[in-house]
């Protein structure tokens, strides 16, 4: 399966693990490359010395490329921004925001950014910029989202850019990955699905709310704050809603959520905190390794290709 993303990336398969905030470190980013997809450290808002010691703990795990993903709204991505020229990690994706800022110094040291966007205007402006890919995410994803569709947006985008475009959002198999070829994506990204993987160190209870998810059982919260978020129903999202409307101010809301991700994650309370996950959660069906994911889902893309008549 070879595309300008797996040649510009330099991995095997046209995967690309997303960047979550407390799932996305070494061990989850080093088994992705190590099955032959692009693992992702997310930074999300740790400090920089602390992405510097992910970025070496996953270098003694996989000698594979791997990248970084950087929120730009972190409060220390200046210094997470450096870290990533000193470390030499060569694939950046960002999120919440412009990284125009920073990419003069990432070009400079060879540094591919990859923007995630939600809209044909963001893509145009992040090639413009001088980013190498863009990752077209649709509002099916889990976590933050946008409002369009992913088989309305990839389209749009990879018609009106000339630079490669990575799917995101409701991809959780081989129909999937074919699907986006379809569109006119290159590779796809994915989160919900390695979240389940036996590399992942989500908590048991979190993986196992995932795939008990029927189709359903995503939800969308903050839709009254300007910052969606999508996660599995429990008690805390039936609060959120609730609050949200009833007319809650901003910080009420905020206070509610407060850490509710960590604890998702890390404690595995899956009543209270913010399980983060996409609406193909109902698609998984058990906990497989990440060479066990990327194997079942290039096998079932590439047959379906070859039936209609494609290279794979």
């Amino acid at each position: 399966m070879r595309t300008r993303i797996t040649e510009l990336l330099n991995i095997k398969y046209p995967i690309i693990q997303g960047g979550m905030a407390w799932v996305a470190e070494h061990h989850l980013a080093a088994a992705v490359s190590n099955a032959g997809g692009l693992g992702l450290i997310g930074a999300a808002s740790a400090p920089a010395e602390a992405v510097r010691e992910e970025i070496r703990m996953c270098k003694a795990l996989t000698q594979k490329p791997f990248g970084i993903n950087v929120m730009l709204l972190n409060p220390n991505a200046d210094e997470v921004a450096r870290v990533i020229v000193e470390e030499g990690i060569r694939v950046v994706t960002t999120g919440a925001g412009n990284p125009a800022k920073y990419m003069e110094m990432w070009k400079a040291a060879d540094v591919k950014v990859i923007p995630v966007v939600a809209s044909v205007a963001m893509a145009k402006l992040m090639e413009r910029a001088g980013a190498a890919a863009v990752v077209a995410e649709g509002t099916e994803s889990g976590g933050h989202i946008g409002t369009t569709a992913t088989m309305a947006l990839v389209p749009q985008v990879a018609d009106a850019v000339s630079i490669p475009v990575i799917a995101a959002g409701g991809i959780g198999d081989g129909r999937g990955l074919a699907a986006a070829f379809m569109l006119g994506a290159e590779a796809v990204q994915m989160g919900t699905r390695f979240v389940a993987a036996a590399e992942s160190i989500a908590h048991d209870s979190f993986k196992q709310q995932i795939i008990r998810a029927k189709d359903i059982d995503s939800v969308v919260t903050g839709l009254s704050t300007g910052h969606p978020v999508r996660s599995l129903r429990n008690r805390m999202t039936r609060e959120y809603l609730r609050l949200e409307k009833e007319g809650a101010d901003f910080m009420e809301l905020e206070n509610l959520t407060l850490g509710s991700l960590r604890r998702a994650v890390m404690d595995g309370d899956v009543v209270n905190g913010t399980l983060m996950a996409g609406q193909i959660a109902g698609m998984i069906k058990e906990v497989q390794t990440c060479r066990e994911i990327i194997q079942e889902i290039t096998e079932q893309a590439g047959r379906l290709l070859q039936g209609n008549g494609m290279e794979a």
